[in-house]
């Protein structure tokens, strides 16, 4: 086994990726090839992962980027590049982002994604189109520094679920009825993903038992009244509300804008948790038994197994959450397979079986087919 020590001393570039080191005195943790100082060996400890570090409470660093040293992108300052995957298509992507005209978390302009994003103290207008087969994100209100810029590389990388590797998912598709059809029409979608936690558990628990446009409607509310807001050429943008502001309202303050009681509850329930740092993305994502996680996430109130299984596909690095009681699924499906009836969900499960590994890619593009 090798010195990590020594690497980090050496400043070795061939070890980045390897390990990490986390500071102990500064709460960072950087590649081993970080420009730093090198910390006295006492001060510091490693870490095989990001998400080891992370759960450990270190930061990135803001002068080597740990966090972006497998993301495929380019800097030029005034934007950035993101070099996505073969199997990539911002085309149909935009149209699982342009689906509701109330959505109140981004805008699509001219095939355009504009979407304000906080990193630290730094409030981003991100402004995302094809260009060519790469993604361009220009930053519209202010230029950033490069760590920032650096954030926000990752942040769309992951937005965008380009770390999956989909040929084995398309490999599969081939011997299967449902999704070959699927594939062929829509391929290179991805999972549009949550980055947010606590924002993808309230959407969650919003979109409980009504229709899509009334939960649109109450989280249009909920973020304009107490999202981040931002001014930019007479439009204003938003961002979720944190668990910390939602954590302190009364239940009266989410009925007034149509919420439940019982809803309510379960949202400042879930903010409190967040907000106290118990229900933590960094310590969930160390969990890699998508049943384990599925089954901690349905411990907390509010949240029940279509819940857990929505959050765990739009919010976490694990491909086998099926939402099998979802009302859309059984719609696409009774469409796509051309019945006058739904299948069954004992039916459903079976089709699942061969979807295994992949099971929320499956009903990522079973969900695309109701957009058309």
């Amino acid at each position: 086994m090798f010195d990590r020590y020594e690497k980090i001393s050496e400043k070795n570039k061939d070890y980045n990726g390897k390990f990490f080191t986390g500071v102990k005195t500064t709460g960072i943790y950087c590649l081993p090839s970080c420009s730093a100082k090198t910390p006295r060996r006492e001060n510091v400890e490693f870490f095989d992962t990001i998400l080891l570090a992370e759960a450990a409470g270190y930061r990135p660093c803001k002068k080597c980027f740990p966090t972006v040293f497998d993301v495929h992108w380019n800097d030029f300052k005034n934007y950035i590049e993101i070099i996505p995957p073969e199997e990539f298509s911002f085309e149909e992507c935009l149209v699982y982002l342009n689906r509701s005209d109330i959505e109140c978390l981004h805008k699509v302009k001219n095939g355009e994604v504009l979407k304000f994003v906080r990193f630290g103290e730094w409030d981003v207008l991100l402004g995302m189109r094809k260009d060519g087969p790469n993604i361009r994100v220009s930053f519209l209100n202010r230029i950033p520094p490069k760590w920032v810029r650096a954030k926000a590389a990752k942040y769309v990388w992951d937005m965008f679920d380009l770390q999956t590797n989909l040929e084995p998912f398309y490999e599969l598709a081939t011997h299967d009825d449902i999704l070959k059809t699927l594939i062929a029409r829509y391929k290179g979608l991805r999972i549009v993903k949550i980055d947010d936690l606590f924002e993808c558990l309230c959407w969650a628990v919003i979109g409980q038992q009504i229709n899509l446009k009334f939960a649109y409607t109450l989280k249009k509310r909920l973020v304009e009244n107490h999202g981040g807001k931002l001014d930019f050429d007479g439009d204003m943008y938003f961002t979720f509300p944190s668990a910390e502001v939602i954590s302190m309202l009364q239940v009266e303050d989410l009925k007034q804008l149509q919420f439940t009681t019982r809803k309510t509850e379960y949202l400042i329930g879930i903010a409190q948790l967040c907000a106290d740092g118990i229900l933590k993305k960094e310590e969930l994502n160390l969990e890699k038994d998508y049943e384990k996680l599925k089954k901690r996430l349905e411990s907390i109130r509010g949240i029940g197994s279509w819940t857990a299984d929505y959050t765990i596909m739009k919010c976490f690095n694990l491909n086998s959450a099926f939402p099998l009681a979802d009302v859309g699924i059984h719609n696409a499906l009774k469409g796509i397979l051309g019945r006058d009836h739904k299948p069954a969900l004992h039916e459903i499960q079976k089709f699942t079986e061969g979807w295994r590994g992949f099971e929320a890619y499956a009903a990522f593009y079973i969900w695309r087919w109701l957009y058309d």
